[in-house]
């Protein structure tokens, strides 16, 4: 038995034979991308889920809007995140970081869900990687 790599080698310069963290990088920056804007749109289609149900009553108590309006400009806000992950990366994954910690609070404020706010301190915490492999790279 050899220890020689096997004959079926990753082509120089694709995903798979580049250095570890950057494939980690663009795989984050990727998700971090399309995933708040899908979310984003969908706060004006509410195809996914009727997203005003994660919404603490103190939130339209605050800002007095209805709880839909008050979800178009949280739309807004996810796509922004989304663009911002793509365009500047160790900016938007601090700003999604943030908007994170802004849902989570909300959901324990809501007092429920709080599966989906654990699950969101996950995604919260590979924002916080991500900003931290975009040290690394350009942008």
């Amino acid at each position: 038995m050899s220890n020689t790599p096997s004959t079926t080698h990753a082509k120089t310069g694709s995903l798979l034979s580049m250095d570890p963290s950057r494939q980690a990088f663009i795989l984050l920056r990727t998700v971090f991308t399309v995933a708040p804007i899908i979310f984003g749109l969908d706060k004006f289609t509410n195809i996914l889920t009727d997203w005003t149900i994660y919404l603490a009553p103190v939130a339209t108590s605050l800002v007095p809007v209805p709880a839909q309006t008050f979800m178009y400009v949280v739309g807004v806000i996810e796509i922004v995140a989304g663009l911002a992950v793509a365009l500047r990366p160790r900016f938007g994954s601090l700003l999604v970081a943030v908007w994170l910690l802004g849902i989570i609070v909300n959901l324990l404020v809501l007092g429920n869900f709080f599966d989906v706010a654990l699950r969101d301190f996950g995604l919260l915490v590979a924002a916080l990687a991500l900003n931290r492999l975009a040290t690394g790279f350009r942008k």
